[in-house]
């Protein structure tokens, strides 16, 4: 599974890199000019240095806020490591942009969904259809929710109605972190999974498969497993005595 991603802040002594996206710790300098008559004077601007990819990032104190003025702030996580490509260039831009625009990051994460479905081998021309038939297929309630989440949120930016996602950022901001849940559910899950079942002997698998089958002799039980119920115990083990 991926580590959390832990957001920057001004002053947090460790956070995901915003330029090589590394969770490193972080150190930190204020800047100072110099005043008349050689004294010191603090100002509102903060500097931190990555320790992992070494780049400075510069932030600016505005009374009781912070914000990050170089590189731009991004409130969006990175998309996960698994997350197809052509679904990523759409993430990835549509992060660029989430600070500016939350309404044209979440037209372009509905994209990225819809493009996501096509993936994971749906038709990819209606996203309503395609959920409904991987509900159909056993689809667990959470990824259903999450993935309506995404449709209906996506919707609102291409066909405002309801809700104005200028005005709501967070529900903006929530479509990155959906997508990178249904990406963990749908394709890092079973890869994890399968990765661990490739561990398993071959003997053992092979006897899995011949049961999942449904033959009407399988194979002995591998060594190491209990007989089927009602097997008999071969003839000639006993002992003497």
């Amino acid at each position: 599974m991926q580590q959390a991603y832990v957001p920057p802040r001004m002053h947090r002594s460790a956070f995901n890199c915003p330029w090589c996206g590394a969770y490193a710790a972080q150190q930190w300098s204020s800047l100072r000019l110099t005043a008349p008559g050689g004294t010191l004077e603090d100002t509102p601007v903060a500097a931190g240095r990555c320790s992992h990819c070494a780049k400075r990032h510069y932030w600016l104190r505005v009374g009781d806020t912070t914000r990050m003025i170089l590189p731009e702030a991004s409130s969006a996580p990175p998309c996960h490591a698994l997350m197809p490509e052509a679904v990523q260039a759409d993430y990835e831009e549509a992060a660029a942009v989430i600070g500016r625009s939350p309404r044209s990051a979440a037209a372009l994460l509905r994209l990225a969904l819809q493009k996501l479905l096509k993936e994971l081998g749906l038709p990819g021309n209606s996203i309503d259809a395609d959920i409904k038939a991987l509900v159909i297929a056993g689809l667990p309630a959470e990824v259903q929710k999450a993935l309506d989440y995404c449709r209906v949120i996506g919707n609102e930016a291409v066909h405002p109605g309801e809700i104005d996602l200028n005005d709501t950022p967070e529900l903006a901001v929530a479509l990155f972190e959906m997508l990178n849940f249904i990406v963990a559910d749908r394709i890092e899950r079973p890869k994890t999974i399968e990765a661990l079942y490739e561990k398993i002997p071959a003997q053992k698998r092979e006897w899995i498969e011949q049961r999942d089958r449904g033959s009407k002799q399988p194979a002995p039980a591998p060594p190491g497993d209990p007989a089927p119920s009602g097997s008999q115990a071969p003839q000639g083990s006993g002992t003497a005595g």
